[in-house]
């Protein structure tokens, strides 16, 4: 049985100014061709379906069409949320769905769900786990001793009653990490110690039950601990952190129980993105142009600040995203040292001082009056400090 393993599709998505439905269609159309040129039986989609809770008209068309053409192919199709969706706009319409080949998990009820398929082969379980947090497993489980994440995840899985000898697959979005060392980070998702984002990190020893984990959350393609547990990755490029990325989906055979094989399928955006960087005169230069309708994010090392950069390049590049600057004056801001600045000082000594060091110069007293205002709005400082009117 041949399934296709999808992770972070973010429907929906804009890049800067620029709507990617085009581009998401593209690429799901792409997908689609390589199911049907590979003869996959079901579809894994491990979450983040939508970009937002609140998914816009266009996003939820395109995954009205991308579901309607599995369903019409006689693909099954196994979805969960995951934290950038809704769960009960994901949920919508669900029992409906099923009657069609497609199962959703949006919203653990304390149960985990199980869908056993058939093949050559025997039975084959397929569990979705949307995403959680401890707090909600704790609901679940009052007696349960939840701290973490990986504890809610173990103690659901515990109560799962999984087989370990039965052919099991698992789709979860969670951040899942090896013994040693983090997955590559790649999109929106920020790493600290314990975390990217809010999701604190689970071991992937969890899914040691499992013949594949089908992870979904982080952005770059990637395997976690061993072969089989393994991040689809964004099936495009969302950020600029993942420029260098080569994207891909994993297809993988499920055989006889211990018999698991996996192939990657590049896939070809319908517009590439790329960072350039140098001069402006060198990068408009004709010779150096190349995939113009690519899109572009630029960094100009001219020592002056170019007027309407953005504007000149986008007759150029017109999907030219961003525009920053690596130069002398941007260095020496990197290198400032400002953690003596807040010491024993006042919130307009302590701004005063900042804006001083950045640009060499004096804050005028009508900047620091709108400063004031701000950091009132936000709570930094409170209304009895003087606003000068």
């Amino acid at each position: 049985m041949k399934f296709l393993h999808l992770g972070d599709l973010h429907l929906g998505k804009s890049l800067g100014d620029f709507d990617l439905i085009r581009d998401q269609k593209y690429i799901l159309d792409q997908i689609l061709d390589i199911i049907k040129e590979k003869a996959v039986d079901g579809v894994l989609i491990a979450g983040d379906v939508y970009d937002k809770a609140v998914p816009s008209e266009a996003a939820m068309n395109l995954l009205d069409y991308f579901l309607s053409s599995l369903s019409r192919s006689g693909v099954l199709t196994f979805m969960i949320s995951g934290n950038h969706d809704s769960d009960d706009r994901l949920n919508y319409g669900s029992n409906l769905f099923a009657a069609n080949q497609i199962y959703i998990a949006s919203k653990y009820d304390g149960t985990l769900y199980r869908r056993t398929v058939t093949d050559a082969y025997g039975e084959a379980d397929i569990y979705l786990l949307p995403f959680v947090k401890a707090s909600q497993v704790k609901h679940f489980f009052p007696d349960a001793e939840i701290g973490t994440y990986d504890d809610a995840v173990r103690v659901i899985l515990a109560h799962a009653g999984v087989d370990p000898n039965r052919r099991n697959i698992i789709v979860a979005h969670q951040f899942v990490t090896g013994r040693s060392e983090d997955p590559s980070l790649g999109g929106s998702e920020s790493v600290g110690t314990q975390s990217v984002g809010l999701v604190e990190k689970i071991g992937y020893d969890c899914f040691d039950a499992f013949d594949y984990a089908a992870l979904g959350h982080i952005h770059s393609p990637q395997k976690v601990g061993r072969e089989e547990v393994r991040y689809a990755g964004s099936p495009l490029k969302y950020s600029l952190s993942e420029v260098n990325n080569a994207k891909s989906v994993p297809i993988i055979t499920l055989g006889e129980k211990g018999d698991v094989s996996l192939e990657l399928i590049p896939l070809h955006p319908m517009r590439d993105m790329r960072h350039i960087k140098g001069p402006m005169k060198m990068l408009l230069d004709k010779t150096n142009i190349m995939d113009p309708d690519d899109f572009i994010y630029v960094t100009l090392t001219d020592e002056d600040t170019v007027n309407d950069a953005m504007g000149v390049f986008q007759q150029v590049y017109p999907n030219t995203v961003k525009i920053d600057y690596d130069n002398s004056h941007t260095r020496a801001i990197e290198q400032v040292d400002i953690s003596s600045i807040a010491q024993n000082k006042s919130f307009s000594e302590l701004i005063g001082d900042f804006y001083k060091r950045m640009y060499h110069c004096e804050m005028s007293e009508e900047e620091m009056k709108y400063m004031k205002m701000a950091a009132q709005e936000a709570g930094i400082i409170d209304e009895t400090d003087e606003i000068d009117h």
